[in-house]
């Protein structure tokens, strides 16, 4: 007999209020900086599970017979022509879905970056049929707070220092930035195609903090739905009796993913647009390897 509550332990979103404080969802209750009802959540201190892998029961593998017929002679017919088909279930890839990945940036089809939930750039899939799933620990947001005429001082790094990226001999002294984010009060939530840290109290216990992450993906419009962009928005809320005076810092490795910045012959270009933006443009050097 199959009862009601059978699924009573499978949940599949979280009440915002049991990883922020309502007071901390009050203050960022306008202008998109709440994150929404419905959502996958995580703490940044939170550590990743790791995914099983399912099977198929023998009557199910009978029924996909044809179709792994058809998939399998497709394999052979592009590896005939030194091509690599796009879908090969027979080949096991080193590039699996991790359980640490959230929201990743980049439209549809036009190549991504997942952004794990605590903060890290990882999954790299900008060049067709290649992937790379160490993170680059250089591209992070980071955060410098300054109270009472410099008497009161935060710095940190907007990602929890416990990851598996540092303390490495090739993280060219990456540790040693001010890693002095805990993660504990600092959540993550997702809701395709957009995400939010919020960060409640860290690491200023004055200043409450969200990030917000979006990419196109626009109902019936292909062709902006494919541009590869991301855009981060920060909202502050500055809930202490003094001044503060914030500065944001985002850096970012001329990289396409892996040690590719460390191929050479890149160039990082200032720039200023005609509407008064600015930024670095980053022009990367692909090394095309022969088959």
């Amino acid at each position: 007999m199959i009862t009601g509550n059978i699924f009573h332990h499978r949940k599949n979103s979280w009440p915002p209020e049991e990883y922020v404080s309502r007071n901390t969802l009050q203050l960022f209750d306008f202008d998109s900086a709440a994150p929404p009802k419905h959502a996958w959540r995580r703490r940044l201190n939170s550590h990743a599970n790791i995914l099983k892998e399912f099977s198929v029961t023998f009557m199910e593998a009978i029924k996909m017979v044809r179709l792994g017929i058809r998939l399998w002679s497709y394999v052979r017919e592009e590896a005939s022509h030194g091509r690599k088909a796009p879908i090969d279930p027979f080949t096991r890839e080193s590039c699996k879905p991790s359980a640490s990945q959230g929201v990743p940036l980049g439209g549809m089809g036009s190549g991504s970056i997942s952004r794990g939930f605590r903060g890290e750039f990882r999954q790299w899939q900008i060049v067709p049929g290649t992937c790379n799933t160490s993170p680059v620990m250089a591209n992070q947001f980071s955060i410098f707070i300054s109270r009472d005429g410099g008497k009161k001082k935060y710095a940190s790094v907007l990602a929890p220092g416990q990851h598996e990226g540092l303390g490495k001999t090739s993280d060219e002294g990456i540790s040693s930035w001010g890693w002095n984010l805990n993660g504990q009060h600092s959540t993550y939530h997702a809701l395709f195609p957009r995400a939010w840290t919020i960060y409640d109290g860290e690491p200023d216990p004055d200043l409450k903090v969200s990030c917000r992450q979006i990419s196109p993906f626009i109902p019936h419009n292909y062709r902006d739905s494919s541009l590869p962009t991301a855009v981060f928005v920060y909202t502050l809320v500055n809930t202490g009796k003094e001044r503060a005076k914030v500065s944001l810092l985002f850096s970012w490795a001329n990289s396409i993913g892996g040690i590719s910045d460390l191929s050479g012959e890149h160039v990082n270009e200032p720039f200023i647009g005609e509407d008064g933006v600015s930024g670095v443009l980053l022009h990367h050097k692909q090394v095309i390897k022969p088959l």
